[in-house]
């Protein structure tokens, strides 16, 4: 029996060690492009100026509100129409980027409201100029607050990278069912998947409980 696991872990494990690796650096430049995007969208929403509150206001009720499934089909399917054409892996990144982005933006805007307007006024006083205060004041003590929700949101992003095997890229759950159309097995093989996503998931959690003592102890 165990000759037989370690011939099976022989046989597919590099495969699936490869695809993990391509969902953790999906997962990364998705985690990227999403903070980009939330951080634009929430700014704009405080700021003073309407087409920006306006823009970043349609923004989030419209990813929020629509399937990342289909805002993916939407980049890679829809976008060609127009005469933009993109890779599977580019689209993809780029439409959970931007679905996840709208998250942040509330999770950031969440962080924002929950700091007293006190301390703008304060640095205002003194001299400060309102960039200053945001980079320097205002988001170090936004990002203690946001770290337990954005983390929610980097799991869900992880997961989410299993939706871009409908547009060929090959993560985990595409290489999966390649394996189950040659050897007619989704049992095993979509355990195994589920195991190394648990796995994944886990370690991003542990690493986001590191960061919330390490902040609780700066602060």
């Amino acid at each position: 029996m165990m000759d037989a696991i370690l011939a099976e872990i022989g046989l597919y494990g590099p495969g699936f060690l490869k695809a993990s690796w391509t969902v953790l650096w999906l997962t990364v430049l998705t985690i990227v492009v999403s903070w980009i995007c939330g951080l634009a969208a929430a700014l704009a929403r405080a700021s003073s100026v309407v087409p920006f509150q306006a823009t970043a206001r349609f923004y989030i009720w419209f990813m929020r509100g629509t399937p990342a499934l289909i805002q993916i089909f939407i980049i890679y399917f829809g976008l060609p129409q127009l005469g933009v054409r993109l890779s599977p892996y580019t689209a993809g990144i780029l439409a959970l980027g931007i679905n996840s982005g709208a998250y942040v933006a509330e999770i950031v805007r969440s962080g924002l409201s929950a700091i007293p307007r006190g301390q703008t006024e304060s640095a205002l006083a003194l001299g400060l100029d309102r960039r200053e205060i945001m980079r320097s004041i205002i988001l170090p003590q936004v990002f203690r607050i946001i770290v337990p929700p954005v983390t929610n949101e980097a799991i869900t992003t992880l997961k989410n990278t299993s939706l871009l095997s409908t547009i060929t890229v090959l993560e985990l759950t595409l290489y999966a069912q390649t394996l189950i159309a040659a050897t007619f097995r989704p049992f095993e093989f979509y355990i195994a998947v589920a195991v190394i996503y648990l796995v994944l998931t886990t370690i991003l959690s542990q690493l986001a409980g590191w960061l919330e003592r390490h902040y609780a102890r700066l602060s």
